[in-house]
């Protein structure tokens, strides 16, 4: 099943322009990217009104900081290391600074991997998370969310393969198909497979890898017959010469609508602070601004929603 937004993402996918002289440079969704400039930070003013939601006493982890873990790997546009080959950018750090600049704190981030961050959340190692993460009945027994975007995911074949379109649990049998292990597109990927092999369709099967580059090498090499996973990483790779061709869309709380949203420990009562936060930014139009120079003005929503239902629900 794919919503309507699913299906504007088939459309745009035909828009994705090659890499331009500057490897730096890439064009998706009809956006050009330039690293470069993205570095640039996007700011915004203080919101007394978030400010105000803060619980008295509050204790952030680091003083005067909102620490917050982003993942470390190299996922653009929502995360990779800018020209100095340290600093994070990406949409994920900016999203995270509208948030610490509404809440008139200095942004402190910490690359983290995604088996990391759920414990570094509990334990209290990072105030947030703002990592990809989608809204689920089950992670919301352990953690509050506050929604920043809506989750598209997108299945990717390289250029010569003969899959056609993947958009329905009978696509993926017997396929190979690389997908992020305690993700909610696993999640789905498994629920499709128990719905075939209840019809005496063939498995597929998970191929489970560490970074983006595998991730090619594997669909190049035949060893996976597709990808699966945000929309935007697959875009972006796409465009920037991996040889890559778009097959379908899937919203990431199948077969309704998800929300990626910063993760937060439950009862840490900083979700209303942060909440207005995001809605003031989409109110002043940073928050656009945001989305927009990263190609992900797709993903936009209208307003920052406290613990909504998530795949599973």
């Amino acid at each position: 099943m794919i919503s309507g937004l699913a299906l504007r993402a088939l459309a745009l996918a035909g828009t994705m322009a090659v890499v331009s002289a500057n490897a730096a440079d890439v064009t998706i969704n009809n956006t050009d990217i330039n690293l470069t400039k993205n570095a640039q930070p996007v700011n915004t003013p203080k919101n007394p009104a978030a400010i105000a939601q803060i619980p008295k006493g509050y204790h952030f982890i680091h003083p005067g900081e909102f620490t917050v873990a982003v993942s470390g790997t190299t996922s653009p546009p929502l995360s990779v290391l800018a020209n100095d080959n340290k600093t994070l950018i990406g949409s994920e750090p900016d999203i995270a600074r509208l948030i610490a600049d509404s809440l008139g704190l200095k942004l402190h981030i910490v690359p983290a991997s995604w088996d990391d961050w759920p414990l570094g959340v509990i334990s209290g190692k990072y105030d947030a998370a703002i990592s990809n993460i989608t809204v689920t009945r089950e992670r919301k027994k352990k953690f509050d969310f506050v929604t920043y975007r809506r989750d598209l995911l997108g299945f990717y074949v390289k250029k010569s393969s003969k899959i056609k379109a993947i958009t329905r649990p009978a696509d993926i049998a017997g396929l190979k198909i690389i997908v992020g292990s305690g993700t909610n597109q696993e999640a789905i990927l498994l629920a499709w497979d128990k719905e075939n092999r209840s019809h005496g369709l063939a498995p597929f099967t998970p191929i489970y890898t560490q970074d983006g580059a595998t991730e090619t090498l594997d669909l190049q090499s035949g060893r996976a017959d597709a990808y699966f996973g945000p929309h935007v990483l697959g875009a972006w790779k796409a465009a920037n010469g991996g040889n890559l061709r778009f097959v379908g869309a899937v919203d990431g709380g199948w077969p309704k609508a998800a929300h990626i949203a910063v993760t937060l420990k439950k009862g840490s009562g900083l979700t209303l602070a942060i909440q207005t936060a995001i809605n003031g930014t989409i109110a002043n139009g940073d928050y656009q601004k945001v989305l927009d120079r990263w190609g992900e003005g797709l993903e936009g929503i209208p307003s920052a929603e406290i613990n909504p239902p998530g795949l599973g629900d």
